[in-house]
């Protein structure tokens, strides 16, 4: 493995830790507000690209809110 691919292998799980612990704090509480938004998107690439780890967390999200689950607070 390239140093190069070794770097990007790092920056992908770094984000996807984050991301997934952003997640669980939302989903445990069951409320998610701007701020979190905020939160949870600056912690995707700026390109707009991520993993399918990290779109699996976003589409949970997305999941939770379509079924009620997760209120949307301070909008």
């Amino acid at each position: 493995m390239s140093y190069k691919n070794s770097v990007y292998k790092s920056i992908d799980n770094q984000l996807e830790s984050a991301v997934k612990e952003i997640v669980e704090r939302i989903i445990k509480t069951g409320k998610m507000s701007r701020q979190d938004h905020k939160l949870l998107t600056s912690n995707i690439n700026p390109n707009g690209y991520f993993n399918d780890a990290v779109r699996r967390q976003i589409n949970r999200i997305f999941d939770y809110i379509q079924t009620g689950r997760l209120k949307l607070i301070d909008w």
